[in-house]
């Protein structure tokens, strides 16, 4: 199992597949409807969703037991992740309330949300495991940074800001890029894979390959069900929630810059020597415009 974030639940290991194994015929068949439907059941209390299941509350504590959770509390917290990864841009601008209130009211539950997000990464935030991971990418012998889509605007970020730093970086953005570097990660290499929702394949499958290759791979996921954080060596979660019909990236690009920012700190004095040389281009370089 991937490690996971101060404060997140603990994931099972596998999948749902594996989790139902564990339970007799007639229990896999009192839950599935569970799966099915995971809207109507994830703010029911056991004593409600074993009402609705026609069964009693210990009957359900058992089967989430033996699945693999560690109790019904953090099945719960599952299910919510299961909605909030497959959430797709029509339910997101759906959530946002019929209209009544005008643009106005959009934009402030739209900054709420935000500001929401945040809190969550700040509130996980683990200052150990970032000094951790940057002494990785700095040790690394090579490092990749994958991601497509709408996460691309994150990769390019990433290897524009760790190049800046004297951290030279691949980056693989399409299928055929992601395809034919991955294949050649291995031992010694860091592979930072970011993708939110049900996963982008391109990169779930790039990491993957990656890591079986022997890479060390770290995720950026909105969620701990995403196959990102599942097939990770360790992850890191930012939601993406939104009031709207793209996902909001407030809450990942703090915390790539937070990455960035231990990583820079790592070896402070290698990052300001080429800093200082940056700086002396940015007051006289040519690419910088100068009025008459």
């Amino acid at each position: 199992m991937a490690k996971t974030v101060k404060g997140e639940y603990r994931m099972p290991a596998g999948d749902l597949a594996t989790w139902m194994k564990q339970l007799s015929l007639r229990r896999q068949e009192l839950i599935r409807p569970v799966f099915e439907n995971p809207s109507v059941f994830v703010l029911l209390s056991v004593r409600s969703a074993a009402e609705r299941l026609n069964t009693d509350p210990a009957t359900v504590v058992r089967i989430v037991q033996r699945m693999g959770f560690e109790n019904y509390r953090s099945f719960q917290h599952f299910l919510r992740d299961l909605l909030i990864a497959n959430t797709t841009p029509f339910e997101g601008m759906q959530k946002g309330g019929n209209g009544h209130g005008g643009i106005p009211h959009h934009l402030n539950a739209t900054m709420e949300q935000d500001v929401r997000n945040l809190r969550s990464v700040r509130t996980h935030l683990d200052p150990k495991r970032l000094a951790s991971l940057a002494k990785r990418i700095r040790g690394a012998r090579r490092r990749l940074i994958l991601g497509g889509d709408l996460a691309g605007s994150l990769v390019h970020y990433f290897e524009y800001t760790l190049t800046a730093i004297g951290l030279p970086v691949m980056i693989a953005t399409s299928v055929g890029q992601t395809m034919h570097i991955t294949r050649s990660m291995g031992h010694g290499d860091v592979v930072i894979a970011i993708s939110f929702r049900k996963g982008l394949r391109q990169t779930v499958e790039g990491m993957q390959r990656a890591r079986k290759n022997g890479a060390y791979c770290i995720g950026i996921t909105g969620t701990s069900v995403s196959p990102i954080a599942r097939f990770a060596n360790e992850f890191f979660v930012a939601p993406v929630e939104s009031n709207s019909y793209v996902d909001s990236y407030v809450a990942p690009m703090s915390l790539v810059n937070l990455i960035l920012v231990a990583c820079a700190n790592y070896d402070r004095k290698a990052s300001l020597a080429l800093l200082r040389e940056a700086a002396y281009e940015q007051r006289f370089g040519f690419r910088w415009f100068e009025a008459e």
